[in-house]
């Protein structure tokens, strides 16, 4: 039974990933894993996809990792462990490795892992009923998934500790508030459709060396930046049609 699809959205630059195993509020198990990890890898060999929306189906954006199919069964050693956990993590991070545009429409409760799906999206647009949570330490668990990273990058150290020790919840409008999802939307979905059909519509190029600027920026400082942009600026200032937009046709 498939837990997710991907389909092409009525752009054809445009595509939608759901996970689709609404029973289990898309909780990420061995199949899930599996087939995130195969659906990522088909975007990212197709060379007509511009933007990926990934969404959830059923109430619940993600819930999270299936902790029966990681934690149950016989008891292993850490290491083993360990290692089944990052094959779950590898799963998701691989949407953040996606060099087009991503955003995660979020309808409902995005948990745990479901949270690190979100993050690894380049913008999250929320429904009313949408809710953040980093809720590993109400169950004595360590965060996990690149969690810390996310928040810690997206709201500061003291912010992110807060949350992470609290195993805090947050809710639509304080998520918004906070900076973690850019917009709240009755339709998330179709908000993010939009969106994804106006970048859809750029060169893909271009969105692609702007999201290689944006992620310099945040990681490397003004100099690394102001070199990237030196050289991406200068790239697209070499396509004719941009050329004779800056010139007017003057030439």
């Amino acid at each position: 039974m498939e837990t997710l699809s991907l389909r092409t959205a009525d752009h054809p630059g445009v595509r939608v990933l759901t996970l689709d195993d609404p029973d289990r509020r898309n909780a990420i198990g061995t199949v899930m894993k599996r087939e995130l990890a195969e659906t990522v890898s088909t975007v990212a060999a197709d060379r007509d996809a511009r933007v990926l929306v990934v969404t959830g189906a059923g109430t619940a954006f993600c819930s999270g990792a299936h902790l029966d199919e990681i934690f149950g069964g016989p008891v292993r050693p850490v290491s083993q462990t360990r290692r089944d956990l990052e094959d779950i993590y590898r799963s998701f991070l691989a949407v953040r490795d996606l060099d087009l545009v991503t955003i995660a429409a979020v309808q409902g409760p995005a948990v745990g892992a479901g949270l690190n799906l979100a993050m690894c999206c380049d913008q999250r647009i929320a429904g009313p009923r949408a809710r953040f949570g980093a809720t590993f330490t109400r169950i004595g668990l360590h965060p996990g998934g690149g969690c810390t990273y996310f928040l810690v990058d997206a709201l500061g150290p003291q912010r992110a500790m807060q949350i992470l020790l609290d195993g805090a919840m947050l809710d639509a409008a304080r998520a918004h508030e906070l900076g973690l999802v850019l917009d709240v939307v009755d339709d998330p979905l179709a908000a993010a459709l939009a969106a994804a059909h106006r970048y859809a519509d750029l060169d893909p190029h271009l969105v692609r060396h702007v999201k290689q600027s944006v992620r310099i920026a945040a990681s490397s400082g003004l100099d690394a930046s102001v070199q990237y942009e030196a050289w991406a600026q200068a790239a697209s200032a070499s396509d004719p049609a941009v050329l004779a937009t800056l010139l007017g046709d003057r030439r």
